[in-house]
């Protein structure tokens, strides 16, 4: 895995509309930059994900790149529903190697299982028939905890739970995931775009205490002369845990102003008072 993944759910109009052309230009920075981790869904604008991303890698290497899907939903008439019964993990799965144009997909992640939790051992099997490596895709520790403590998943990737405002993976989760050789991709590193300027934590607006905490973390990183985005979007790769982040992006510029930040240099000394916020 490279250390820094491309999200696809901007590419499909998440939050703002996006051209098929800036899609496919921010595919080919992402590229162009090294970045080899690929993770979309069809919930992502019904589909539209991945077909942007599949049309943007026809022609590169796949034995060069990592995509990751997501089951347990199906597009019912322009809406992705949940559906966990195996016909519904092996339609989905179909489905999405018809949108992405590829034979096979190298991660299969249950996408927001909170619900079918009964489920997911069945679907991971089944998803196991077309992909080589099951995870799971959540913004939830307990749901990720449950499926790595019962064997069902490979891999974990966790949105907006282990982050500069949010650590609360890294009580049991993390730990249990070195002991269990289970890698996670941290997702959601902006909280949802707070920690990058936004106004929004966790899909929403963001309350007056969120906001308040990330003044109060920008102002911990003005002396020394680091970007509040450097420290947000390096902070989950410090625990041994994490194998890669993966940021969403809706444009070359954004993910090449992502690739950048990755490499600014953040001294110990800031990672000490950083370690040390509540």
């Amino acid at each position: 895995m490279t250390k820094l993944g491309l999200g696809t759910a901007p590419l499909a109009g998440l939050f703002d509309e996006v051209a098929s052309g800036a899609a496919r230009a921010t595919v080919d920075a992402a590229w162009e930059l090294g970045i080899r981790i690929f993770d979309t869904a069809p919930l992502y604008g019904a589909g539209l994900a991945e077909e942007r991303l599949g049309e943007a890698l026809a022609a590169r290497p796949r034995d060069e790149y990592t995509v990751s899907t997501k089951v347990g939903r199906v597009l019912v008439g322009g809406e992705a529903v949940f559906d966990y019964t195996p016909e519904g993990i092996r339609r989905s799965l179909a489905e999405s190697l018809a949108r992405l144009g590829l034979e096979r997909v190298d991660i299969a992640l249950l996408h927001d299982p909170e619900q079918h939790l009964d489920e997911t051992r069945r679907a991971a099997e089944v998803a196991r028939e077309r992909a080589p490596r099951v995870g799971v895709g959540t913004n939830y520790v307990a749901t990720a905890l449950t499926l790595v403590e019962r064997g069902d998943v490979d891999i974990v990737l966790l949105a907006g739970r282990y982050t500069l405002l949010d650590r609360s993976a890294a009580d049991e989760l993390f730990p249990l995931c070195l002991e269990l050789g289970v890698p996670v991709v941290a997702a959601g590193v902006f909280n949802s775009g707070v920690l990058a300027g936004g106004s929004t934590f966790d899909y929403r607006a963001a309350p007056a205490a969120v906001l308040e905490r990330r003044r109060a973390l920008e102002q911990t990183c003005a002396p020394y002369g680091v970007p509040l985005t450097a420290a947000a979007i390096q902070f989950p790769l410090r625990h041994p845990a994490v194998a890669a982040v993966v940021v969403g992006a809706r444009s070359a510029d954004e993910i090449e102003e992502d690739a950048r930040l990755l490499d600014i240099a953040i001294p110990d000394e800031l990672w000490t008072v950083l370690d040390e916020e509540p």
